[in-house]
């Protein structure tokens, strides 16, 4: 089998390209990536002590994509992440990477052969409807006033029939046009394909930032000192998101790659799931116990544009084909986490702390 992965020496791209090598122990992996990202250097040693081929290319150049040759699957991981992207910065870059990139990779399936897999993420939801879901303080969290199923939405959390209509952030909206494109090419040209809608990942050797890997940020900042604070919606920490561990999503690749099965042409949410979910506040008392080290958290009381109250994955659709479910809770995602930064702190604390103080 060959395999190549866009975004491979990214957080997720790498772990799931070892976690493949561990399943695949013969295959052919590629990790292509740009390197954009402060830190996706540090996973290069990791890949090539696994035997992982590394490519140096950048999704929105078809001729870096084209070195990829044959394929028998192709894992998108390639993106711009940040909900933030965009806003008084060159548009381009998200837009170019997160919808021509992968517009990119669908060609060259199309004219060189293969499967393809690619990870979305819960941002393609419409903001405003978010926003409009009822909830109430309880417990520390933002928790639904309504026990009632409402299309796109029940207590278990926000399913694929939920709107899309409407802004989403830069980062969504060229997510969403990745998936449109991808279901245009499935039926023009047959090509299998499968679209994982994710929630907020986290794990070992991910570099959190306050727009994207809040979760990791926490938990370093804890470790290593710096400044949090809580953001928007009253400033006390209540908004929610349920957390996903990465070797879970890897869990669910690695099953999919020989076979789509009944995945194929496709689209799910893949998320922690309501079990696994948690507000700031809560999350700071995790990482409090874990680390045994107390913050004290800022707070800012004013809404940030892009910013959600309230994100649960509702996996329903994923869990009944049978085959995978979430096997790590918040706290194992955050113990991970805590072990990977003590464990590698004379590299990692100048990432984590500069500019921090």
């Amino acid at each position: 089998m060959k395999i190549a992965i866009t975004g491979g020496a990214g957080f997720v791209g790498s772990s799931l390209a070892l976690r493949i090598r561990q399943d695949h122990p013969t295959a052919e992996i590629i990790a292509l990536d740009n390197l954009y990202r402060p830190g996706s250097e540090l996973n290069l040693p990791r890949l090539g002590e696994q035997g992982i081929i590394f490519i140096k290319g950048d999704v929105r150049n078809p001729n870096d994509i084209a070195e990829l040759g044959e394929l028998d699957v192709l894992l998108d991981c390639a993106a711009e992440p940040s909900v933030l992207a965009g806003q008084g910065d060159e548009a381009r870059y998200v837009i170019d990477t997160n919808f021509l990139g992968t517009v990119n990779c669908l060609e060259h399936v199309r004219n060189c052969g293969g499967r393809i897999i690619f990870l979305s993420s819960s941002r393609v939801y419409s903001m405003a409807a978010l926003r409009d879901i009822p909830l109430s303080d309880q417990n520390e969290r933002f928790s639904l006033d309504a026990e009632t199923s409402v299309t796109g939405w029940s207590p278990a959390g926000i399913n694929e029939n939920f709107s899309t209509a409407g802004p989403r952030t830069l980062y969504g909206a060229s997510k969403l046009a990745a998936e449109m494109m991808i279901e245009e090419y499935t039926e023009m040209y047959g090509i299998e394909a499968v679209i994982y809608r994710c929630g907020v990942i986290a794990g070992p050797c991910q570099m959190g930032k306050v727009e994207q890997g809040v979760f990791t940020l926490w938990m370093a900042r804890h470790v290593f000192g710096g400044a949090l604070s809580y953001i928007g919606y009253g400033g006390a920490g209540r908004q929610v998101r349920d957390i996903l561990h990465v070797d879970d999503l890897a869990d669910l690749i690695a099953s999919r790659l020989a076979n789509f099965g009944n995945h194929n042409r496709q689209i799910f949410n893949v998320g922690g799931g309501f079990e696994n979910s948690v507000s700031l506040a809560q999350l700071t008392q995790i990482c409090e116990d874990i680390s045994g080290n107390r913050l004290e958290i800022g707070s800012i009381k004013e809404n940030r544009p892009n910013d959600i109250p309230w994100y649960v994955s509702d996996n329903t659709k994923i869990l009944a084909t049978g085959d995978w479910f979430p096997q790590r809770d918040v706290k194992v995602v955050m113990t991970d986490i805590y072990h990977w930064l003590n464990d590698n702190r004379t590299t990692l604390e100048p990432l984590f702390t500069e500019g921090s103080k």
